[in-house]
């Protein structure tokens, strides 16, 4: 029986399971059906301008640290991140802008001199407790295998208890800020999750640590820069990628994968399989039915990237334009089968942070998944001009430029995505710690998963968890 690992998908997971099991001295396989490294944190050039086409979010560098670790290599030798300050703009209409700084004092002085002594002093507290949860959380929650409830019981469950990590995060944010522009920049992150912030669990302020207090990076040319790097030093570190192989199904016996084969016909021998992939596709690829228990995903976004702009002043990297309502927002696009009324906005401007981007925008609004919303197929156009309509009112006109492109939930769905959202499953409590899928597959003795759909969860450093702890079922590691 071949030793060689085979990973299906060279996205963020795919990847550091690969570094992980190269680094334990496992031979490696990738098979990535695109032409280069990424899944979603991908790249589109039009025109001459470079858009990334997934997350434009990079926290917690410390986990890419580690996840270049495993081979032996620094982040610093792949790539160059510039921390972002501000981390965000919110802008409020007439209630004014407030910036998160990227300096916890910086920013409290900042909140003191904006909202009042009050808010300055709520927002260190704050600060302290989500640092604390996000403490309880890392070594036993999240970056861990999680088989049952009973894995749960540790003692730092405890603290998470005695700390509120149980309760609901509006009331938690609330605590702290009387500012309603302040609790909206603390907690609109619950949307990352398709929670809205009075029903997210509190626990999930670790998401608004990383978010606002521990700090955003950019990456110099851009987020897709990540995998392309994560890629070299897999390929360094003697992994093999093949590119332009569409992986077709797994082959198995009995209760063992023995090999992946690919819609050209190669067959990939396999001591192990990794798939690094969403339900849907792991399902097919195993000949599996979909199973009985229907997840819940998160909502999705349409996505406007434009090109050639002449961009206004006063945009900092990240901006986030609000609208007046906030939980009608929610309620909009999370059940509610509708797009936002009264929609909050990111926009992303990266040629702030980095001169190579200049002149390109990322517009970024919410919008129910394909298994709420409305047919997209056609209808992607004229919500690009109702998203500029809604800016310009809000004080931000925007030239046509040279480029416009837009995403939907049906982008999204032909593209490979569940219920058409990059977002994956929402992280409700029944699909949180062991109750998300976990990475084994039930019933396969040597095939594992990791990706946005299983433990721990959605963004950029939880799926470089989650291909590090696939690695972990794979070496039979705790």
């Amino acid at each position: 029986m071949s030793g060689r690992v085979v990973i299906v998908g060279a996205g963020l997971s795919g990847l550091a399971c690969a570094l992980h099991l190269a680094g334990a001295g496992r031979e490696v396989t990738i098979l990535e059906r695109g032409d280069r490294p990424g899944g979603l944190a991908g790249e589109r050039v039009v025109d001459g301008w470079r858009f990334d086409t997934g997350p434009t979010v990079l926290t917690a560098p410390d986990i890419l640290d580690r996840t270049f670790a495993a081979v032996g290599e620094r982040t610093a030798d792949r790539l160059t991140l510039r921390r972002l300050d501000p981390a965000y703009r919110g802008f409020f209409g007439d209630a004014g802008p407030l910036d998160v700084r990227a300096d916890p004092e910086d920013m409290a002085e900042y909140l003191r001199a904006e909202c009042g002594p009050g808010d300055a002093e709520g927002y260190r507290r704050y600060a302290a407790h989500v640092a604390e949860l996000y403490r309880l959380q890392i070594d036993d929650f999240i970056d861990r295998n999680l088989d049952t409830p009973r894995d749960l019981v540790t003692a730092n469950l405890f603290g998470l208890v005695a700390r509120g990590g149980f309760g609901r995060l509006a009331p938690l944010v609330d605590r702290h800020f009387r500012d309603e522009r302040l609790r909206r920049l603390f907690s609109f992150q619950s949307l990352y999750i398709g929670l809205a912030p009075r029903r997210a669990l509190a626990l999930y302020a670790v998401i608004s640590y990383l978010d606002a207090i521990a700090g955003v990076w950019y990456p110099e040319g851009g987020i897709h820069q990540v995998p392309e790097a994560l890629a070299a030093a897999a390929v360094g570190a003697g992994v093999r990628i093949h590119y332009g192989s569409e992986a077709r199904a797994v082959e198995l016996r009995g209760d063992r994968a023995v090999a992946v084969t690919t819609a050209t016909g190669e067959r990939h021998a396999a001591g192990d399989v990794v798939l690094a992939t969403d339900e849907g596709a792991a399902l097919r690829l195993l000949g599996r039915p979909r199973a009985r228990r229907r997840f819940r995903h998160a909502p999705s976004c349409a996505v406007v990237q434009l090109g050639g702009v002449d961009v206004p002043a006063g945009l900092e990297h990240h901006n986030i334009f609000f609208g007046r309502a906030w939980d009608r927002t929610f309620d909009d696009i999370i059940g509610g089968g509708r797009v936002m009324r009264d929609p909050s906005l990111l926009v992303t401007n990266p040629g702030r942070t980095d001169p190579a981007d200049a002149g390109t925008l990322y517009v970024l609004a919410p919008t129910p998944n394909l298994d709420d919303g409305p047919d997209w197929r056609s209808r992607g156009d004229a919500y690009t001009g109702e998203l500029l309509a809604v800016l310009a009112k809000r004080g931000l006109p925007l030239d046509a430029g040279s480029v416009r492109t837009v995403t939907t939930p049906a982008d999204w769905a032909d593209a490979g995505y569940d219920s058409g959202t990059p977002f994956s499953l929402a992280h409700t409590f029944g699909q949180t710690g062991p109750f998300r899928p976990g990475t084994r597959v039930r019933g396969l003795a040597n095939v594992v998963r990791c990706g946005a759909g299983v433990q721990p969860g959605v963004g950029v450093p939880m799926v470089l968890l989650s291909g590090g702890l696939a690695a972990r079922r794979v070496l039979g590691r705790r």
